[in-house]
């Protein structure tokens, strides 16, 4: 761990109703991005810049692990679409981004970071959110 690492930080005492899941190897964490509950990362421990720099079985494991949050989103939540994605270039941990979406989301059919569409919806993330526990379990029940 780095003390100048945000995601180091995060990994070494991170919030209970932020973590879903961990092993020794990468953590699943809930993200706080306002209208969009269900935005979820998944954080290789280390500090490895690219898929490439892990070892076969360890790039394995990660998009795994990727896929059982997609499984559990699309089962949970019922998205229109989940957008995978993996950026990392001001942090050096390989992370995954797995973001449920839905055709009235603030920014659909841009990216989350992209241009605002519409207004959030208040009723629809509420109710989204409201699913949170539910995919928790599912993720977990997933990756056993």
């Amino acid at each position: 761990m780095t003390t100048h690492c945000d995601l180091c930080k995060l990994l070494a005492a991170p919030p209970a109703e932020v973590l879903v899941w961990r092993d020794a190897r990468l953590a699943v964490i809930l993200v706080d991005e306002p209208g969009y509950p269900g935005f979820t990362r998944v954080v290789w421990h280390g500090h490895v810049r690219e898929m490439t720099d892990l070892a076969p079985a360890e790039r394995d494991h990660v998009m795994r692990t990727v896929w059982a949050v997609e499984e559990a989103q699309r089962a949970t939540l019922a998205p229109h679409k989940i957008n995978v994605a993996s950026f990392g270039n001001m942090t050096p941990h390989v992370h995954w981004h797995v973001i449920p979406r839905y055709t009235d989301d603030a920014h659909f059919p841009n990216p989350t970071w992209g241009a605002k569409q519409r207004e959030h919806d208040a009723a629809a993330i509420a109710a989204r959110a409201a699913l949170l526990p539910a995919l928790r379990a599912a993720i977990i029940e997933k990756l056993k």
